[in-house]
């Protein structure tokens, strides 16, 4: 997952909203969002490398989501844990938000480079391990996460922000439940976007210049690695909806799905 914009109680009926695009190479194995076969309460799409994910909500009120943090500039280093059991282990989990990303002080050195946010129902949370580990409770507001530092002014973070609140203050962030699909086509329409961002708005990553162009759109088309899937999810008192579009190589749609979660309570 590489970019992740999340509005936290900024609406009434929706007090969790997020979008985001996972990019990831086109060759890793991944299945679409849909239930877990080991952890039936648990939806999202699943890594099947490693077996972690990158976006998972629970019907227990929870959801998860991590980004790694690029640094071309830091020394690579061997990972014995994934990232992605980051968001495995929390949705199965029942920890508070807070609890959950302030107990990986000690062990957050063992995973590659993450951003992580975790939502219990009650409380939003962050924790990154780069440059430093770090976690902390997300205030309300509508916020960024992609590759960088939580709420970093990059372009395409600004941009996803800019649409989640558009389409939150719209009409159609109230439309009856069985028209929702349709509604929410604004917001894929906007994960879509491959405008790179101008030179002078790029940030330095240590990649070099080529890269941050490639990488500086919300939707990063190229035949090796690119934008994977899209996701919408909005959580409400006793419901989360979860929609997701799959993208093959070329950017073309591949897997649609939206699903309603009753939360149990």
């Amino acid at each position: 997952m590489c970019l992740v914009a999340v509005a936290w109680r900024t609406h009434p009926r929706w007090p969790l909203a997020l979008i985001a695009n996972r990019d990831e190479l086109h060759d890793r194995p991944a299945a679409p969002a849909g239930f877990d076969p080991d952890a039936p309460d648990v939806y999202g799409g699943r890594d099947l490398v490693q077996g972690g994910g990158w976006l998972q909500v629970s019907r227990h009120g929870r959801l998860a989501a991590v980004t790694n943090v690029r640094d071309g500039k830091a020394p690579a280093q061997a990972a014995p844990r994934s990232r992605g059991w980051l968001v495995r282990d929390f949705v199965r989990g029942d920890a508070t938000a807070l609890d959950a990303v302030q107990a990986l002080s000690a062990s957050a050195p063992e995973y590659g480079r993450f951003n992580l946010l975790a939502w219990d129902g009650d409380r939003l949370a962050f924790a990154t391990n780069h440059p430093a580990f770090a976690a902390s409770e997300v205030q309300p507001g509508v916020h960024a996460m992609s590759n960088g530092a939580f709420d970093a002014p990059w372009p395409k973070g600004m941009f996803a922000t800019r649409a989640l609140s558009a389409w939150l203050e719209s009409s159609s962030a109230g439309v009856d439940l069985e028209d929702l699909a349709t509604a929410i086509e604004p917001l894929f329409a906007a994960l879509r976007d491959t405008t790179p961002a101008a030179d002078d708005a790029l940030p330095d990553t240590g990649v070099g210049l080529a890269l941050e162009r490639l990488l500086s759109p919300p939707f990063v088309l190229d035949p090796r690695y690119g934008t994977r899937c899209s996701s919408v999810v909005l959580a409400g008192e006793d419901r989360i909806v979860f929609a997701e579009r799959g993208y093959d190589a070329a950017g073309r749609v591949s897997t649609r799905s939206f699903q309603v979660l009753r939360v149990l309570r």
